[in-house]
């Protein structure tokens, strides 16, 4: 279900590099793709999913929640995954080194999480491949506030 509460596929269906945001939240996980795709003006080819909260609704993170995530918005171009804290960094890791759980080209985008969730919805829009949604992600930690 779109924009449901730690998950849930937003974006028209399509082609481009997929973003999963993993947050701790499922609440955090959700606004962050509505306020990234609202920032990039809809991005309406940009497959985008919250993996927020543990196995039971509360704060936490799940590999289930993040897998099923990963293969929602997997288009054969790649998913870019974003996290916002430490512990959701080591459920992705783990995922990645058992092979097999998440889709083939998906990769863990050291980022900050809400900037490097715009740019990298950004840049899948205008037709960025894997290395260019990640880049851009990683980018947004040179964006100065002050």
């Amino acid at each position: 279900m779109p924009g449901a509460p730690g998950g849930g596929v937003e974006g028209a269906p399509g082609g481009g590099v997929g973003v999963v945001l993993v947050s701790h939240s499922a609440e955090v996980a959700a606004a962050v793709v509505r306020l990234a795709l609202g920032l990039a003006g809809g991005a309406s080819g940009v497959p985008v999913a919250a993996a927020g909260g543990g196995p039971d609704g509360g704060l936490g993170t799940s590999a289930e929640l993040i897998a099923r995530a990963a293969h929602e918005v997997d288009r054969g171009a790649g998913v870019a995954v974003l996290v916002d804290l430490g512990s959701a960094v080591l459920t992705v890791k783990a995922l990645l080194a058992e092979g097999g759980e998440l889709p083939e080209r998906t990769r863990l985008v050291d980022a900050p999480f809400l900037e490097g969730a715009v740019a990298a919805v950004v840049t899948s829009a205008a037709g960025g491949d894997l290395d260019a949604v990640a880049a851009a992600a990683s980018e947004a930690y040179g964006y100065r506030k002050g």
